[in-house]
């Protein structure tokens, strides 16, 4: 596996990056209205609801803003250069990945045990909703997942957590991808997933401190075995 892996992009994360990285770029300036769902639609060639969800995760990382009726706008004008770590380009990057997730999330959910806000705990709680609905369709959406962990992150409050994350992102995207492609090859690897994720909400939200490390821990260890050990 080389590039291969970072080629299988929805449109909507293509979509995503580039207004990302047009917004960066400072091509767009602060409180500047984006053009409308339908010009970017037109634009980019592709669907309304697929510029929704690039729409989203603008929001999501905070680098837009929307008014009900007036449309998106610009919230920082992103100079700095973008954090990552460069292509995945093997199994063993995506295994390294692996080994540095479970440095840091296990510790990140036992502190959001601890330190989660309503707020914060609500934003875990969508992320969840969105897997299961996606689960009850037989189907696994990466996005969602990601924004579980990340949710997690952030009930931490630490942005420490959230930068590492979010520096991460497109890597534990792909894994995440891979990893919903495996689990559609089992009959229950989805519901079992999904019990996996209600579990460390619960946790959390019982603020069970080491429970919830443990569930993480465990968590990944098992997503990163059903995509390295061989199926028996």
């Amino acid at each position: 596996m080389t590039n291969s892996l970072v080629g299988r992009r929805s449109l909507a994360d293509i979509v995503f990056e580039r207004i990302q990285r047009s917004i960066k770029s400072g091509a767009y300036s602060v409180d500047e209205r984006l053009p409308t769902e339908h010009a970017l639609a037109t634009e980019f060639q592709v669907s309304r609801p697929v510029i929704r969800d690039a729409l989203q995760r603008l929001r999501e990382q905070g680098l837009i803003y929307s008014r009900r009726g007036a449309g998106s706008f610009v919230l920082e004008q992103g100079v700095r250069e973008p954090l990552g770590f460069g292509q995945m380009e093997n199994l063993s990057d995506l295994q390294h990945c692996y080994d540095f997730r479970l440095t840091i999330e296990p510790e990140a959910a036992a502190m959001a045990a601890r330190r989660h806000s309503p707020e914060a705990l609500e934003k875990i709680r969508t992320a969840l909703t969105l897997l299961r609905d996606a689960t009850n369709r037989q189907t696994h959406r990466a996005d969602a997942d990601f924004m579980f962990h990340l949710s997690i992150a952030q009930a931490s409050s630490n942005p420490y957590f959230v930068t590492a994350m979010q520096a991460l992102e497109e890597h534990i995207a792909v894994g995440m991808r891979l990893h919903g492609l495996s689990l559609r090859s089992t009959a229950d690897g989805l519901k079992r997933v999904l019990a996996e994720h209600t579990e460390i909400l619960d946790a959390i939200r019982l603020s069970k401190t080491d429970l919830a490390r443990e569930l993480m821990h465990r968590h990944l260890l098992q997503s990163r075995d059903r995509l390295f050990l061989p199926r028996g």
